[in-house]
């Protein structure tokens, strides 16, 4: 599953405000991997977030991307590892649930700006 906002603000805020919500919602919830680039005045804030889903019985990741230039960005979110099956996708609701979360931690902060 992919996502993706326009928003204003902080990068820094916007990390560290999603880095705490997203961990929050959920008991296993950790933050894999936190990274930046920069290249002039753009920075790529990187995170990949992972969780147990219980209804499927597996991990599953959040990925988000956050591209700032300014005070203006753009959040990309991905869900992965939500299914089961071999050829195809069955039972993503655990992917589901886990961008739902991640989009409401965006949404959260985009109405406190």
């Amino acid at each position: 599953m992919y996502e993706k906002r326009s928003l204003t603000g902080s990068a820094d805020t916007v990390a560290r405000h999603l880095d705490e919500a997203i961990t929050r919602g959920s008991v296993s919830a950790t933050i894999e991997n936190a990274d930046e680039i920069r290249l002039g005045d753009s920075r790529l804030i990187l995170r990949t977030y992972e969780r147990y889903s219980m209804t499927g019985g597996n991990r599953l990741t959040l990925s988000v991307s956050i591209l700032a230039v300014g005070n203006r960005m753009e959040v990309a979110l991905t869900t992965s590892g939500g299914s089961q099956a071999v050829f195809w996708k069955v039972n993503t609701f655990g992917e589901e649930a886990f961008m739902t979360h991640g989009l409401r931690a965006v949404e959260v902060f985009a109405d406190e700006q």
